[in-house]
């Protein structure tokens, strides 16, 4: 693309801001290139050779890959895909295990088996925060942390075969293995935010659609081997298998922006971001978005684990009918989280949050409610993965509201004579030095007041664990409880399993108070 014509400003005196984080103007990343020439060296200033790592010291461009497209975009993306899949693909697959475990000695009859899928799911989302801190905080060392968490994961996965009792288990596969898959899986969060801008909410949506693909070809894989080996071994072969898998993998999931080796010379190594900068958790905003994210999070879970039961008690369905009903629920979900990221690409945040509780709200009242064959509770299935399991796809708007500032607005409205802007690159003539929309100037000044958008992600998924681990016990106080219309009503109301279902409607409801607070400005 030839350059435009623009004043000849020297380079000492050029402050350049690049605004490609989720925080920044998507005018400013659409205009045409910006060229730029000094005594020592004229060049074009493009997308790909933007100096947005403030950490890199001044005027030394790198050579960086595309964001939004090519292959080093794609590959990335594809490699937390597969991740995906077999991270979390597990823990939504512990039904399986904990059927094998119920009714095969030594772990026969324990009252704690539950738990073992409540630590592997439940620590993954708890620690989400801590980990993300610390790959902001030590952003070098954070490169090495796929590998590193997939030793330990798959080491949880191979000690849990030597389990005699429930408690190795908890703690092998459990416990060790959330952490393991944590460390493994953070990463992509924190590298994506680089890797994609205009297509963040889609790649978003894509990566996360791989817990649903995982759902469906994980459970009917992991009960063909416990039923065919056994437990000890189906765990030592899936621990081989997930390890040589993902281990390649680890190579593809790297920063997009480099870590200047002489960036200690500009007097700062801290990271863009201030992982600890967290008034945000304070702010109004933050807490609605996060209120209607837990209680949400409190009946998201329950249709996985009590589908297959209701099936079975309720419509008399035999075994493979009712796992079928989970099968379904994960098959949407994967359409669910793609269509939703797309449509956070285009949509307000909480358009696309009401989008999902509508959908998830009356397919839980009016098809599960009132399912009286399994036709119709198929249906429900169906409509419940697509709406309901895409609501975390609509992060990215959240993480994009959140990470709104007064800068938001200066840099694109900035058109006096001394700036120019072009190509999502802001040149000020009457500034030293070199800024990006992180908050950091290359001088070495941070504004410690920068919400980053990945720990906002961080503590959403905190969030969402807390209403996981918590909906386990209530589950069953609702379950064990009865139904107040048992034998009164129709369908799944008239059966044991009706406050179940009318408490999953409610708080699918409530997931979408959002779209009400932004309507009476309470999120302005």
């Amino acid at each position: 693309m030839s350059p435009t014509t623009t004043n000849t400003v020297p380079l000492h005196q050029l402050r350049i801001v690049d605004p490609l984080s989720s925080s920044s103007s998507s005018d400013a990343r659409n205009k045409s290139d910006f060229a730029f020439s000094s005594p020592d060296d004229s060049r074009d200033v493009t997308d790909e050779e933007s100096p947005r790592d403030s950490r890199l010291p001044r005027h030394e461009f790198h050579q960086l890959p595309p964001v939004d497209s090519g292959k080093d975009a794609w590959l990335f993306l594809a490699a937390c895909f597969v991740l995906e899949c077999l991270v979390w693909g597990v823990p939504f697959s512990f039904g399986v295990f904990q059927n094998y475990y119920d009714t095969h000695d030594p772990f026969m009859g324990s009252s704690d088996i539950a738990v073992i899928g409540t630590c592997s799911m439940g620590i993954m989302y708890l620690d989400t925060p801590l980990i993300m801190g610390l790959l902001r905080r030590f952003p070098r060392q954070g490169r090495w942390s796929p590998i590193f968490g997939l030793v330990i994961m798959c080491l949880g996965i191979a000690l849990s075969s030597f389990s005699t009792t429930v408690t190795h288990l908890i703690v092998t596969q459990g416990i060790l293995y959330a952490i393991g898959g944590s460390i493994a899986y953070s990463p992509c969060i924190v590298y994506l935010d680089e890797w994609f801008v205009k297509r963040k909410g889609l790649a978003y949506g894509i990566m996360w659609s791989g817990t649903g693909l995982a759902g469906v070809v994980l459970p009917l894989l992991l009960e063909y081997l416990l039923n065919k080996y056994g437990f000890k071994t189906t765990l030592r072969l899936w621990s081989g298998l997930v390890f040589v898998l993902t281990a390649p993998l680890a190579w593809f999931i790297k920063p997009r922006l480099p870590h200047s080796k002489s960036s200690s010379s500009m007097g700062s190594q801290a990271p863009r971001y201030n992982p600890l900068a967290l008034r945000f958790l304070l702010s109004k905003k933050f807490t609605l978005y996060q209120l209607a994210n837990v209680v949400e999070a409190l009946g998201f879970f329950l249709p996985g684990i009590y589908l297959p039961s209701y099936a079975r008690s309720t419509l008399g369905a035999s075994p493979f009918p009712s796992a079928l009903t989970v099968l379904l629920v994960n098959v949407a979900s994967v359409v669910g989280c793609v269509a939703m990221g797309w449509l956070i690409d285009r949509l307000h945040v909480t358009t696309c949050i009401l989008v999902s509780t509508v959908g998830a709200t009356l397919g839980t009242f009016l098809l599960w409610g009132f399912s009286t064959n399994l036709p119709v509770l198929y249906v429900f299935c169906v409509v419940y993965g697509v709406f309901a399991g895409s609501f975390t796809s609509a992060w990215p708007g959240i993480m994009r509201e959140m990470t709104k500032g007064p800068e938001h607005n200066t840099h694109t409205q900035n058109n006096n004579n001394n700036t120019k802007e072009a190509n999502g690159i802001i040149i000020d003539a009457n500034d030293h030095h070199v800024q990006s929309s992180s908050g950091r100037k290359e001088g070495g000044e941070e504004y410690g007041n920068k919400v980053d958008p990945i720990m906002v992600f961080a503590f959403l998924a905190l969030g969402r664990g807390v209403g996981n681990v918590v909906s386990g016990p209530l589950s069953e106080v609702l379950v064990r409880g009865g139904s107040p219309w048992k034998g009164q009503a129709l369908g799944g109301y008239g059966s044991g399993y009706g406050s179940l279902i009318a408490f999953t409607g409610a708080t699918a409801f409530f997931g979408g108070a959002s779209y009400v607070w932004k309507k009476l400005g309470w999120l302005n």
